[in-house]
C-alpha cells in the first residue's frame, strides 16, 4: 500500500474530514513492517491483552458497568499497568476505532481503490477481493463490531458522532467505487452513488449483524456475501441496448 493511494481514497471520499483522528497517524507511519525488539514486542502484546480482558468485560457487564479494576483483575495486573498503555476504557474503544478503520483502508488500496477497476469485470473481481478481506477483519475479531454497533453509541455524544462519522466515510467511500464505474460506462448513467453507496453500507451492516447471531452459519454467510455481490455488480451495471 503506498501513501498515494492513502491520498487517493482520503480525498475521494473526505475521510480527513470525517474520522481526523487516524489519518495523520497512517500518512506518516510507514508502510513496510518495522522490526520490533523483543521489549516492544510484548508491550504490543500486552495492548492486544488488555483490549481483549477489556471487551471481555464489557461485554459480560456492559461498558458502563465495567471498571478499570475488573479489566486489570481479568488479566492478573496492576492500575498502573493499564494506566501506561491507556488513559482510560473510552481511550480503549478509539484505538480499536482506529484499527479496524485503518484495516479497511489497507483493504481498499492498491487494486481494490475506488479506481483501480477498468471494466465491469474488473470490478467484479475487485468486490470479491475486498468481501473476502472484510470478512477476514470480522472473523478475527468480531467483539469489535458487537462494541461498535451494540454499545459505542451509548458511551457519549462525541463517541456516537463518532460512529456515525465512520459510517458516512463508508458510504462515502462506496460511492467513490459507483462514481468510477458511472465514469467510465460500465454503471448505469443514472445511478445515485452517493445513495446507492450508504445503501452498500445497510447491506454490509446487516450482514455483520446476522454473523454475530449465528457465527457458526458459515453456509448462511456464503449466501448473504453472494447476495449482496450480486446486487453491487448485476444491480448497478449499464445494460445493453
Amino acid at each position: 500500500m503506498s501513501i498515494s493511494d492513502l491520498i487517493v481514497i482520503s480525498d475521494l471520499v473526505g475521510y480527513h474530514r470525517a474520522i481526523p483522528k487516524i489519518m495523520p497517524r497512517i500518512m506518516t507511519e510507514p508502510m513496510t513492517e518495522p522490526t520490533l525488539t523483543r521489549a516492544e514486542r510484548n508491550r504490543l502484546q500486552l495492548r492486544t491483552d488488555i483490549i481483549q480482558a477489556a471487551f471481555a468485560e464489557f461485554s459480560e457487564r456492559g461498558y458502563h458497568q465495567t471498571a478499570i479494576a475488573d479489566i486489570a483483575k481479568r488479566l492478573g495486573i496492576g492500575h498502573g499497568t493499564f494506566y501506561r498503555h491507556f488513559e482510560n476504557k473510552r481511550d480503549i474503544l478509539e484505538h480499536v476505532i482506529n484499527d479496524v478503520t485503518a484495516k479497511i483502508i489497507a483493504a481498499m488500496s492498491a487494486e481494490n481503490a475506488p479506481t483501480a477497476a477498468g471494466s465491469l469485470g474488473g470490478y467484479r473481481e475487485q468486490t470479491a477481493r475486498i468481501a473476502r478481506r472484510l470478512t477476514e477483519i470480522l472473523t478475527e475479531n468480531p467483539a469489535t463490531a458487537r462494541m461498535v454497533l451494540f454499545e459505542a453509541t451509548s458511551i457519549d455524544p462525541e463517541m456516537n458522532r463518532r460512529v456515525l462519522d465512520l459510517m458516512d466515510w463508508a458510504g462515502k467511500l462506496t460511492a467513490a467505487y459507483m462514481e468510477n464505474g458511472v465514469r467510465l460506462g460500465f454503471f448505469r448513467e443514472d445511478l445515485d452513488t452517493e445513495s446507492t453507496g450508504h445503501a452498500v453500507v445497510g447491506m454490509i451492516v446487516m450482514s455483520v449483524l446476522r454473523f454475530l447471531r449465528t457465527p457458526e452459519d458459515r453456509d448462511e454467510q456464503k449466501r448473504l456475501g453472494e447476495a449482496i455481490q450480486r446486487l453491487l455488480v448485476d444491480g448497478v451495471a449499464r445494460r445493453e441496448k
